[in-house]
């Protein structure tokens, strides 16, 4: 692939900035204000003045509208607003990666990519809308009680778990990993709460296979990441995390509803992950830690598989607790406990714990992380990844 049609090295993350993490309906303030205060902690952490900012960048629907967010903080100009389409986390990593191409493409210098979320303010996206009548593909399933994205993802995990033989073992062994890191992660709601294999079997079932560790966390925060050139990042506060690669699609037909899909069991990264790899110019075994998108175990272990970590078939024996821990694991992953132990912020802070790697800040650090890789939104349409180094 060209250096000429790709963002490679031409861009950085040069500022990160998390409000604290709340439990669903725990933020004293409103998702809008929650949004500002992490812009402007993303801005005094890479050391600008938030009127530098002039491109702003969101994912997932985020209710605070761009013109809204620039008019508040005050910004001069407003040179670029982008959203990238589809529910859940598949855009955390799009988002950072169309801000990179407004940077390469000169439309603006300072782009801010961001996500809040007040679940406790707008509502539960695990619970079931009451509705007076349904139509199209929601009334093939919800009526019948198939209604909530555990119950999709559990459908599809249980595929790939009868395809390649895989037991229950590998899905706590992601989860206690996930809680293992929190527990050096003051930020982290489960800080203080670690997991033992005992409390993970003996928690309630959500939807088999998923006990109620398998599945995301609800909570309510905010967080943002501030993109810039790779010349301007150099002269900035912080050390800059350099963009390799960033990728973003979705398979043949992964939009095919009524659980129609022809791949059922894939994490939808098949077509997308070697794109990936060939904008870095790396291979699977050049990268050193991983945060992989979980809102449910499953699709953590499908999405590992399908970036080329472990064969299919050899994923009863990868998914080990050991293999999944820093600082010495074969792959150690979701280093500041994730979306299951740290913060559901739809996969922003995965994003903000990768720049910690390459920054060597991280309270999990794996010992000289050169590369650091981000997986978003694992089973949902489209997903996106990025890859970035020191």
């Amino acid at each position: 692939m060209s250096s000429d049609f790709t963002v490679r090295d031409k861009v950085a993350i040069a500022g990160i900035g998390e409000t604290k993490y709340y439990k669903r309906g725990g933020a004293p303030v409103a998702e809008f204000r929650l949004a500002l205060e992490a812009i402007k902690l993303a801005a005094a952490d890479a050391g600008i003045p938030i009127k530098q900012l002039d491109g702003i960048a969101s994912y997932s629907n985020d209710r605070n509208d761009s013109v809204r967010v620039a008019t508040a903080l005050g910004l001069p100009e407003l040179r670029f607003s982008n959203m990238f389409w589809g529910g859940g986390g598949g855009g955390g990593s799009g988002a950072i990666g169309n801000a990179a191409a407004a940077i390469v493409a000169g439309y603006a210098n300072y782009v801010v990519v961001y996500r809040a979320l007040a679940q406790g303010q707008f509502g539960r996206f695990g619970q079931t809308p009451a509705l007076k009548g349904i139509s199209g593909p929601p009334a093939y399933t919800w009526p019948y009680g198939m209604s909530t994205p555990a119950q999709w993802i559990a459908l599809r995990t249980r595929r790939f778990m009868h395809d390649h033989n895989v037991t229950e073992d590998a899905l706590a062994a992601i989860a206690m990993a996930c809680y293992h890191h929190a527990q050096t992660n003051p930020r982290a709601i489960m800080y203080g709460r670690p997991l033992s294999r005992k409390d993970y079997d003996e928690s309630r079932w959500i939807v088999e296979p998923f006990h109620l560790y398998d599945c995301c966390m609800e909570n309510d925060g905010a967080a943002a990441v501030i993109v810039t050139s790779a010349e301007r990042a150099r002269d900035l506060k912080q050390k800059p995390a350099r963009l390799m690669a960033a990728a973003q699609g979705s398979d043949f037909r992964q939009g095919a509803a009524s659980e129609n899909g022809p791949d059922y069991a894939t994490s939808n990264f098949k077509t997308l992950a070697p794109r990936l790899y060939a904008m870095a110019g790396i291979e699977p075994k050049d990268v050193d830690v991983a945060q992989v998108y979980e809102n449910f175990t499953g699709a953590v272990m499908a999405s590992i598989v399908e970036h080329g970590f472990c064969h299919p078939d050899e994923a009863r024996d990868f998914f080990k607790f050991e293999n999944l821990i820093a600082p010495s694991g074969k792959l150690p992953i979701n280093t500041s406990g994730g979306n299951l132990a740290e913060c559901y912020m739809h996969g922003l802070e995965l994003i903000i714990e990768a720049v910690r790697q390459v920054r060597g800040t991280s309270t999990a650090q794996v010992k000289d992380a050169e590369i650091s890789m981000v997986v978003s939104g694992p089973m949902v349409a489209p997903v996106s990844d990025l890859i970035l180094h020191a």
